[in-house]
């Protein structure tokens, strides 16, 4: 029987998953440490990813025929800046997605250099996180590292490298870097006049499902596998993520409701809504996708829970306000990035009276974030993608009370997974070579559908909502 391995490089850990034609056989994760050197700066050193990978290796096959191994896939934390110098040796420590250090830089690109002109040659605009901006301040504040530069990577690349030798990446993680044309799937020209790197820097672009080369050799020894294991490029998180949820045909849709919170909604099209921040990215199944980030959705409620509220909380004593709660919460805890693209915006309660409770704020946070999502279905609707339903996973999708909030405010049937394998299972579905086939090992637990009368109910807030947004903003 054929095996699959799917390696997922995320921010705190490292996840491997074995899979074959009968399904999910093993998971194995290691963790490894983020550094804050700096307010707003984020980075890792990329031998960590690399030792935990190689650790968590070894432990996956063990007890398994290490001959049935066919390919490795991967999927990994987006935008991060890898730099090697002549000796492929790290220049140094990794710049990582949530890195907020490179604000000059956004604004720059954004305002000297125009969000029309980024628009056109790589479909998006520049944030903070993108590794544009990275590469920019580091050539600004560290001209010495920035002269040393042979190669520029993203994360999951980095670990393909080492295991295989081959400089690649791919057009789903490469979309997240703001010198990639989006619409062509190839490497801006433009965009690297602009930044000073030469294209001899960057990786071989491939799709996502391509085998970009062999294990080495010393490697397939060292684990006890046959020297044509293939490597197989994968994607970056998100774009894997669907894969292993099954959102691979137009309108398809899969909702994080996790610490951040992101939607991403399949399209066979590239466009761009030039007025929000709303990533139109190459997905890793061939086609496109539009993918919303908002920055506090989980961690709204862990805010209130445990900073505010300290001390019990009860959803019973939220439900009798269902449909009659006059609290407006915007959830702008740490800014916001899709759709209103402002690090300054500020998170606000609004309609509270003497006779406000406790429990109508606590229902208000659940509503706020409901409202944040909707704003950006909404931007994607009027570009054209038709959202019907979606996956929805995530830390916040286990609260039931706030899965119907979500599902009436978003008015649309929301489909909960049984486990979540999340960009494991992408990656070794694309090493597999068939993406297509994830509903086969995605099973659906439950279906949380709208309430009509609730629906009604919240497009009336929902208008509240984006009115006092557009009056404080």
């Amino acid at each position: 029987m054929n095996r699959y391995i799917g390696i997922d490089l995320g921010t705190s850990s490292v996840k491997l998953l074995l899979l074959s034609e009968n399904g999910i056989e093993k998971t194995v994760g290691r963790d490894y440490p983020v550094s804050y050197p700096a307010p707003n700066y984020s980075e890792q050193n990329p031998a960590d990813w690399y030792e935990q990978t190689v650790s968590a290796l070894h432990e996956l096959l063990e007890d398994t025929d290490r001959k049935s191994i066919k390919a490795i896939g991967f999927s990994g934390q987006m935008h991060g800046l890898v730099m090697l110098d002549r000796h492929d040796k790290v220049i140094r420590p990794a710049i990582l997605w949530n890195d907020g250090r490179a604000v000059k830089e956004v604004d720059y690109l954004n305002n000297g250099i125009g969000k029309d002109f980024l628009l056109k040659h790589t479909g998006n605009i520049a944030f903070a996180g993108f590794t544009a901006p990275k590469l920019l301040w580091v050539k600004n504040n560290e001209p010495e590292n920035f002269s040393r530069i042979s190669k520029i990577m993203l994360p999951k690349d980095y670990l393909a490298y080492r295991l295989s030798g081959e400089f690649a990446t791919d057009v789903s993680d490469a979309s997240g870097t703001l010198y990639f044309d989006v619409s062509n799937r190839k490497w801006s020209e433009k965009m690297l006049e602009i930044i000073g790197i030469d294209r001899e820097m960057l990786p071989v672009v491939y799709e996502s499902r391509e085998a970009v080369g062999n294990i080495k050799s010393e490697l397939a020894n060292a684990f006890g596998l046959n020297k044509d294991v293939k490597i197989v490029i994968g994607g970056g998180d998100n774009a894997c993520a669907a894969v292993g949820t099954g959102v691979v045909s137009d309108g398809e849709c899969n909702i994080s409701l996790g610490t951040s919170g992101t939607i991403f909604v399949e399209t066979s099209s590239h466009n761009y809504d030039k007025n929000s921040a709303i990533h139109a990215f190459c997905s890793a199944s061939g086609k496109y996708h539009y993918l919303a980030c908002i920055l506090s959705a989980a961690s709204c409620q862990k805010w209130w829970i445990e900073n505010i509220l300290n001390t019990d909380y009860d959803t019973g004593g939220m439900e009798r306000y269902l449909g009659r709660n006059d609290v407006i919460f915007l959830p702008y805890l740490m800014g916001e990035r899709s759709p209103i693209n402002d690090p300054n915006a500020k998170a606000l309660f609004y309609g509270m009276t003497l006779a406000t409770t406790r429990e109508q704020l606590s229902l208000a946070v659940l509503e706020g974030v409901a409202m944040a999502f909707r704003q950006n279905i909404e931007i994607i609707r009027s570009l054209g993608v038709n959202v019907t339903k979606s996956k929805i996973c995530g830390g916040g999708a286990k609260n039931k009370l706030w899965l119907k909030i979500m599902a009436s405010v978003l008015n649309i049937a929301l489909e909960i997974p049984d486990s979540e394998q999340g960009g494991a299972l992408g990656a070794a579905l694309l090493a597999m070579n068939k993406p297509e086939t994830a509903k086969r090992f995605y099973k659906t637990g439950e279906i949380v559908k709208p309430d009509k009368a609730l629906a009604e109910y919240y497009n009336k807030k929902y208008k509240d909502f984006t009115d006092i947004q557009n009056k404080i903003l």
